[in-house]
């Protein structure tokens, strides 16, 4: 049998430093493309679901959001296969070429007003392009990851992979932070009016001078030092996808990982910071500016302990702070604790309304049979035909957090403002333009008793309200946003080296790509579109929440009992049975 070669013998001409820097470069500028979109999500919504109520295109849009993420996984399989059979340099090259490509072509991309002033009926053309573009997004997203940190890994000196292995982990965390802060920098520069008509493109065409910039640099990188022994060898995976999930031994840690680590994982990192941007702008009201410069401190605060955490794993092992990185948002997100997070974030960040919640609760006493759910994915619902959606549209669109009473069959609905009762009209037997006046008249009478209250509501439908600036505790807000990383770092900065030693170098791409981005794309990735459903369909604006609760919950528990300590482990190639050396 032929002897490996020592962990973490790496190539004389090609330091460490190097391998770390130029693929965490390129992973971060792959990241600011996939999350770029994330972070414009408001103004993609106007843009390219303007044909749909607000509540719904915001939907929408995430919907578009999430169509990469839905993909990721497939892109972790071909590209897995490509990297374990090819190389790992050459694959997650080309999957940065496809994700520039589709980014810098975002940034040209029509508009629905732009095709529908063309021909009638063609609007629909642009979301669809975007929902293509994001596919490809997320294909790439699926190919580099893998490629990244298996590269970074297997450069690795024993005693050290955990703490090279975060550099990369805190790419996702920087390429949103420098999405954020480009945005904020281009908004400032020019202004929001222009901004919001066009300059929202720009962040999406300068990605191309970071690609070629990206590119340049990821060309002077060699092979990963593993890879090659095992090529020179003749040892490399001939069946990649037969080896990694067609034998027991290998496909159980695939799902352990899965399920004991990466679900979890995923949910804790897309709740601190995409979820936690959504909710600032949606429900709280912040302007897009204070959210996007909140978001982007707090990462800026938080983003070091990525670091901290996978040098620290190092010393202690991957579980304990997996499972410490599970159970902590498990327990302080959840929605029916006063003291939780997101309740300390709305108290920070909207005081008014956090004292509203609390002085001038909201309910809708309506037949719940007669009640749509506030979502129209084509556009033809109005919802101005029942009173219970009448009622509840306009709660939904203002981002008002109430709770449904059940009536009787026919009972016209009603909503209450604290003590007051206001009855929706019954315009069953009106039509057209007295239809709309008598709707109109009834959410003016609304929503100048939620103001009252302390709701952040509008006068104007196409003038969205704020929050009061001067009642914003941005220090509070920072800080509660900061904390949600670091739960995210606890669990996420050892994840690379982790998943790296759960798998044997031949099919180590393959194997760990596929749960990785299971995880991130289906689990996290859709977290966003998932609770923003779950609060139009209950009116509750912390009820999303309760879907990354209970899926870290879960993880835990999978974890705590089945995930194994692998920090120790050797992550060379053994020929004699395909698994790192002290494999469980």
């Amino acid at each position: 049998m032929e002897t490996a070669a020592p962990t973490g013998a790496v190539p004389k001409k090609q330091n460490q430093a190097f391998v770390i820097g130029a693929s965490s470069v390129g992973s971060m500028f792959e990241w600011y493309d996939f999350f770029l979109y994330g972070t414009l999500v408001p103004y993609i919504n106007r843009h390219f679901f303007s044909a749909v109520d607000e509540n719904t295109g915001f939907i929408l849009a995430l919907g578009a959001f999430a169509a990469g993420f839905i993909v990721r996984p497939f892109g972790a399989l071909v590209f897995g296969w490509i990297g374990d059979m090819v190389g790992r340099k050459s694959t997650f090259l080309v999957a940065m070429i496809i994700m520039g490509a589709s980014t810098f072509l975002v940034g040209l991309l029509p508009d629905y007003a732009t095709f529908e002033s063309i021909a009638p009926g063609l609007g629909v053309i642009a979301p669809i392009i975007l929902v293509l573009l994001r596919v490809a997004q997320g294909l790439a997203v699926g190919g580099q990851y893998g490629g990244a940190v298996t590269y970074v890994a297997e450069h690795a000196p024993m005693g050290k992979r955990g703490y090279y292995t975060s550099w990369i982990q805190i790419t996702a965390t920087v390429g949103l932070l420098a999405s954020l802060v480009l945005i904020i920098a281009v908004r400032a520069g020019m202004g929001e009016a222009p901004f919001a008509e066009w300059g929202w493109r720009i962040p999406f065409l300068v990605s191309i001078v970071l690609l070629i910039g990206s590119i340049w640099i990821r060309m002077m990188l060699n092979e990963s030092p593993v890879y090659q022994q095992m090529k020179d060898a003749g040892a490399g995976a001939k069946a990649p996808f037969k080896e990694a999930f067609g034998k027991w031994g290998n496909l159980k840690f695939v799902f352990i990982a899965l399920f004991g680590a990466v679900a979890g994982q995923a949910c804790v990192w897309y709740t601190g910071t995409l979820y936690g941007l959504f909710f600032l702008q949606k429900q709280m009201k912040l302007p897009d500016i204070d959210a996007y410069t909140i978001m982007a401190v707090a990462l800026a605060i938080g983003t070091p302990t990525y670091v901290f955490f996978g040098w620290l794993s190092d010393k202690i092992g991957r579980k304990p702070l997996v499972l410490a990185g599970l159970i902590l948002p498990a327990v302080l997100y959840a929605p029916i604790m006063p003291w939780s997070v997101f309740h300390q974030i709305t108290d920070y960040a909207n005081p008014a309304m956090a004292r509203a919640l609390q002085t001038s609760k909201v309910t809708v006493d309506a037949d719940t049979t007669a009640c749509s759910l506030q979502f129209d994915p084509v556009g033809k619902t109005k919802f101005d035909q029942k009173s219970c959606d009448i009622a509840k549209a306009f709660l939904s669109n203002n981002g008002v957090n109430y709770e449904t009473i059940p009536q009787p069959a026919g009972t016209i609905a009603a909503v209450h403002v604290g003590d007051q009762t206001f009855v929706v009209p019954d315009t069953s037997q009106l039509h057209g333009k007295e239809r709309a006046t008598a709707i109109s008249a009834y959410q003016a009478q609304l929503g100048a008793a939620l103001k009252t209250a302390g709701y952040t509501v509008t006068d104007d439908p196409k003038k969205p309200a704020f929050a009061e600036p001067a009642s914003i505790n941005h220090f509070g807000v920072i800080l509660m946003i900061a904390l949600t990383t670091v739960f995210t770092a606890m669990i996420y900065g050892p994840m690379a080296a982790m998943l790296v030693e759960l798998f044997p170098a031949r099919i180590r791409y393959t194997s760990l790509s596929l749960p990785y981005h299971i995880g991130n794309g289906w689990f996290g990735g859709l977290l966003p579109t998932t609770a923003f459903m779950i609060v139009a369909a209950t009116g509750n604006i912390y009820a999303g929440l309760w879907y990354p609760v209970i899926v870290a919950g879960v993880t835990f528990l999978v974890a705590l009992f089945f995930l194994p300590e692998t920090y120790k482990r050797e992550i060379h190639h053994d020929e004699a049975d395909n698994r790192p050396t002290d494999a469980v």
